[in-house]
Formats: C-alpha cells, sequence, structure tokens
C-alpha cells in the first residue's frame, strides 16, 4: 500500500483548486435550487417546497431548448429577497 506525503496531499489539492472555474460575481450568476439551498443554508427540497413557492420569490428563467429547462433565478435578486425577508 502506498501512502502519500502531506506535501504530496498540499500538492493535489491545489491543483484541483487550480483547475476549479473562478465563481461569477453575483450580479451576473443564475444560482439553481441547489445553489439556493446553499446560501440560505437549507435542504434543496426545503426550498422547492417553501421557498421558491412564495409569491413574493423571484421568478424563474429557464432557458430555451428542453421541454421543461432547469429552473435558474438571478443569484442577485435571491439576495435582495432574502435580505428583504430578515430585515
Amino acid at each position: 500500500m502506498m501512502t502519500s506525503t502531506v506535501e504530496e496531499n498540499i500538492e493535489r489539492l491545489l491543483m484541483w483548486l487550480i483547475n476549479q472555474p473562478a465563481p461569477l460575481p453575483i450580479q451576473i450568476d443564475a444560482w439553481d435550487v441547489e445553489h439556493i439551498a446553499r446560501y440560505m443554508k437549507r435542504s434543496a427540497n426545503t426550498i422547492r417546497r417553501e421557498v421558491v413557492v412564495q409569491p413574493s420569490f423571484p421568478k424563474a428563467m429557464r432557458l430555451p431548448g428542453a421541454a421543461r429547462g432547469q429552473a435558474l433565478y438571478k443569484a442577485r435578486e435571491v439576495v435582495a429577497w432574502l435580505e428583504s425577508q430578515t430585515s
């Protein structure tokens, strides 16, 4: 069995991080339910069942093409909505 050194593990982690895409600025990003769930620290099921159904929640965008594309939400609108709910 081969073991890795701490230095090798750090190097692998750094290479993985370098190869990750840079996050988009919140002003232009679009979030799916899973992103919203991470942001609000809730489960995706809770977001689907209790949050995105609120009449005041931002409207979903759907990309053309598929019959029923994945719902995406403007990140800046989601953040503004949450701030308006907690202020």
